[in-house]
């Protein structure tokens, strides 16, 4: 952690004393609050488990792992980097060369051990090095860390001639180091197998990152780039062109996982985005699409290129890019140092474009309009022209991906089953783990063989239409040929507004009218057509749905009750956002886009089970809500919630995190939800507005407003339970989700009604994990309803893992459920058979989805809001940081509320 985050609220100053209390005075005890007992809560053992549906026998993706070496310990040692004259090793990357260095050479001083080492503060060894503070002096030759030296001469340039190859020499090729390694811990390997018998401690997490770090730094030593436990090999058939300069890398996950049969290596395909390396100017075209380097932004392209690794040509050298120059390079000058005939330096005042050309006899075909690549120190440039510039491989690219980028690269990252078998199996023999000595002195050896286990599939719920008919469900699929909505609602007092699509409007809306009759919607002859006026086609967004909602307001004799909007083009269209905040915040209408480009009976169905939802329809039931019979739930008034985050992408550190919790409504039905929605701190992954008392009576939180509208809708029952699902959380966060968020839900439960006790579930989903399955001697993915709750499942833990969906294309990422809390006391079938029920509700598609919906539709509600929020950034210019510190973050702007009229519907869907 960096010390400056330390300062603002650590105790770095003592506070001064408190001042002496006068001898007359009798201090007065300070009221406190009624002490509430806080009682800790941890993820609950497994209660056993389930028995339904058919057994099936299924491969998974973990390799049985043995450890031989249970007596031993891992010793922990803290290692710091100084430079000769006592500086510490800021920069990442040197740290491995360093110690690899250190672990050549002084072999006997470290009694021929072996090390793990993370790269930065942190070594390992099975059993002790002989002394608990050693010291080490090494030097490296030709050190390019990923930070480097801008002490070259100025404009200094690769590898100089040779008057200034002698100046040059101390600086770039060596370095000394002072390695200190000092005892921080001792770890008893025996950790391992008390884990394995379900008893997790300190020592057993310890345990585990060594032998994960050992996992890394053996990639290391292949020259991968490392992403957390996933390496990338710098191999160009891992590559695959993403568009905008950036490629999809190809690599493995490894990690090792306590089991119930055990422990187990987890191998999966894994992919990263990385910059496309090579020539600078090829990349800054293919990333502003540009035609030639001449029209490039390069201010744009400064941004892009900071802190990217370059290597020079004709040396090879590599360098960090810091900057580029002020001017182009047949203008830009340095001084260069000159011998005259006297011996004396004559300083001269040179082009970088002459100094190379001239100087050095390098050819430069197109650098000397554009500006030069800098890489030296803010005081002291060193510029290089930008054809001699080639980007080095394996840099990891964090930006936001675009959509067609997205898409790009999920097409070109998907394997059918069995191919992503063969890929696996083969990574196992390439890894050689067996030659790894670390792992050897651990005694730990690793099958070869994918683990099989059993799983089950279950029966697909019963769904019902509108006359009770039955809807046929096959392969996680059905249709709604010849059926209709069981609760069709009707589509009057509506409009249509054009953005300028290219469309034949009258007959979209003839053949609208048409589908809908075919699903039971009433759909009336629409008010009129807007069709946006050619001048405001080229406006910003925000003008162009303000223009076209004055046009609107002045034609329509009341507000409508929905409006189509048809949107220029299909996906990431500007004008949504604006669009949709307008309507749901500003005049509380529901409405539905669509790009009409292809628009046929399927898709105007597909189009209608929107609408019908957002108008308060449902499109398809459970059997089970209609003649109440879904076990637990049905029995007494039940409240589902589905809870995420969404975060900006990791290259956007300053986007507010959105909080979107969605509730059931109407029970016993399980098919309606309602959505809030509200910003939070940038990354913040607990959601902090779930109780926000605001007063004695008033309560500003998500909690309240859910619970209130549960109990109006639902007959005024409270819910005697509450099944909390939880998007997005890791492991080390699950003791937060039951600590803070549900302490945070009871209280506003509380402050509701302090004698009501509702009782809770708790389940978190999973589906950023890389536990796959496959079936045993088919090419298929596993048939939806698949469960697995034994085996590679937690040794103590009550987790499982289902595959609810029809994986159509690639291998199906099943989703790992953790049950953190029952106090329902339901059994592992009825449990499983509620969560596989709630994959079946997803009123947006006719196909079982692989994740229950509630999660899904806070999911759509985050995003859909997010939207909203783009264009708070694009409008208000950001005033906030009125003269405060830069250790103030600025205040995150809140979520504009929707209007009442829409704010109980499900506008997400």
């Amino acid at each position: 952690m960096d010390p400056s985050e330390h300062d603002g609220n650590g105790a770095s100053e003592a506070l001064p004393p408190p001042p002496p209390v006068p001898p007359n005075v009798t201090p007065i005890k300070a009221v406190t609050e009624p002490e509430v007992k806080k009682v800790f809560r941890a993820p609950m053992a497994r209660r056993g488990f389930g028995t339904r549906g058919n057994k099936v026998p299924i491969l998974t993706n973990h390799f049985k792992v043995n450890v031989n070496n249970v007596d031993g310990h891992f010793y922990h040692y803290s290692v710091a980097l100084f430079y000769e004259d006592g500086r510490p090793v800021d920069g990442k990357g040197v740290g491995r060369k360093v110690l690899d260095r250190v672990h050549d050479t002084y072999d006997s001083e470290l009694a021929g051990k072996d090390f793990a080492y993370d790269g930065e503060k942190s070594l390992f060894t099975v059993g002790a090095l002989p002394r608990n503070k050693l010291e080490f002096t090494v030097v490296l030759e030709d050190v390019t860390s990923s930070r480097n030296n801008g002490n070259s001469s100025p404009g200094g340039h690769g590898s100089p001639n040779e008057s200034d190859k002698k100046r040059m020499r101390r600086p770039y090729q060596s370095k000394t180091f002072k390695v200190e390694i000092s005892f921080a811990a001792k770890i008893p390997m025996q950790a391992i197998a008390n884990a394995l018998r379900g008893q997790e401690s300190e020592n057993s997490m310890e345990a585990f990152r060594v032998l994960d770090i050992i996992l890394r730094q053996h990639a290391a030593k292949q020259g991968c780039l490392l992403v957390r436990q996933s390496f990338f090999h710098n191999d160009p058939k891992n590559f695959a062109d993403v568009g905008g300069g950036v490629l999809g890398c190809r690599g493995f996950h490894s990690s090792f996982r306590t089991t119930q049969s055990g422990l187990s290596l987890n191998i999966d395909v894994s992919t990263t985005m990385i910059i496309q390396p090579g020539p600078v100017a090829d990349f800054l075209c293919a990333n502003q699409n540009a035609r030639d380097p001449f029209s490039l932004d390069w201010a744009k392209a400064k941004r892009t290129l900071k802190n990217l690794r370059i290597t020079t040509s004709p040396t090879n050298q590599e360098f960090k890019i810091t900057g580029l120059s002020e001017k182009p390079c047949r203008e830009q000058l340095f001084t260069l140092k000159q011998k005259s005939k006297d011996g004396d330096s004559e300083p001269v005042e040179v082009t970088v474009y002459d100094y190379f050309v001239k100087h050095r006899n390098i050819d430069l075909r197109y650098s000397a309009d554009l500006p030069c690549i800098n890489v030296g120190k803010p005081k002291r440039p060193t510029y290089f022209p930008v054809e001699l510039c080639s980007l080095v491989s394996l840099q990891r690219y964090t930006k936001a991906l675009s959509t067609f980028q997205r898409s790009s690269l999920v097409e070109k990252s998907r394997q059918k089953p069995q191919e992503r078998m063969s890929v696996l199996s083969n990574a196992l023999k390439i890894n050689n783990y067996d030659a790894e000595p670390m792992l050897r002195s651990c005694g730990v050896t690793i099958n070869s063989n994918f683990t099989q286990v059993e799983g089950r599939v279950l029966p697909p719920p019963k769904l019902k239409v509108a006359n009770g008919d039955d809807l046929f469900t096959r392969n996680g699929r059905w249709n709604f040929n010849n059926k209709k909505f069981v609760n069709a609602c009707k589509i009057e007092r509506w409009a249509v507004v054009n953005f300028s699509a290219r469309c034949d409007v009258r007959g979209l809306i003839r053949d609208l009218m048409k589908v809908g009759e075919s699903k039971g919607i009433a759909v009336e002859e629409p008010f009129d057509v807007f069709e946006e006026s050619q001048q405001f086609r080229r406006a910003p967004p925000l003008v162009r749905v303000e223009k076209m909602f004055e046009e609107v307001q002045s034609k329509l004799p009341g507000p409508p009750k929905f409006l189509l909007c048809l949107l220029p083009e299909r996906k990431n269209c500007d004008l949504y956002g604006p669009w949709k905040r307008k309507n749901l915040s500003d005049f509380g209408v529901v409405t539905q886009c669509l790009a009409p480009q292809r628009v046929n009976d399927q898709y105007l169905t597909n189009l209608l089970l929107k609408i019908n939802a957002k108008l308060g329809g449902l499109n398809s039931m459970l059997a089970g809500e209609i003649s109440p019979s879904i076990p637990v739930v049905s029995k007494s008034p039940t409240l589902i919630l589905g809870m995420d985050v969404s975060h900006g992408s990791p290259g956007q550190s300053d986007i507010p995190s959105i909080a979107a919790v969605v509730s059931s409504r109407q029970w016993p039905s399980i098919s309606r939800y309602r959505a809030c929605v509200r910003t939070q701190s940038p990354k913040l992954e607990m959601i902090d507005s779930l109780h926000k008392r605001v007063s004695d009576t008033e309560d500003d939180g998500i909690m309240r407003e859910l619970l209130v509208d549960f109990y109006t809708s639902s007959g005024k029952r409270k819910p005697d339970q509450i099944i909390i699902f939880r998007d997005g959380v890791s492991e080390s966060q699950f003791n937060q989700v039951l600590n803070i968020e549900l302490n945070q839900i009871i209280e506003a439960c509380k402050f509701l009604d302090e004698k009501w006790n509702p009782k809770f579930v708790v389940i978190v989903a999973q589906k950023n994990h890389h536990t796959k399955f496959f079936l045993p001697n088919a090419p298929e993915n596993v048939q939806p309803g698949t469960i697995i709750d034994n085996k590679v499942c937690h040794p103590r833990n009550y987790d499982f893992y289902l595959c609810a969906h029809a994986g159509m294309i690639g291998t199906t990422r099943p989703t790992h459920y953790h049950v953190l809390l029952d106090e329902v006391g339901f059994s592992p079938d009825d449990l499983q058979e509620l969560v596989h029920s709630l994959s079946y509700v997803y009123q947006r598609s006719t196909t079982a989805i692989s994740v229950v919906a509630p999660i899904c539709y806070a999911h759509l509600a985050a995003t859909q809001l997010g939207q909203w929020m783009k264009f708070e950034d694009a409008s208000e210019t950001s005033s906030s940081h009125n003269g405060a510190g830069p250790a103030a973050a600025p205040p995150v702007p809140p979520m504009p509320k929707l209007q009442e009229s829409v704010r109980n519907s499900m506008f997400f869907c």
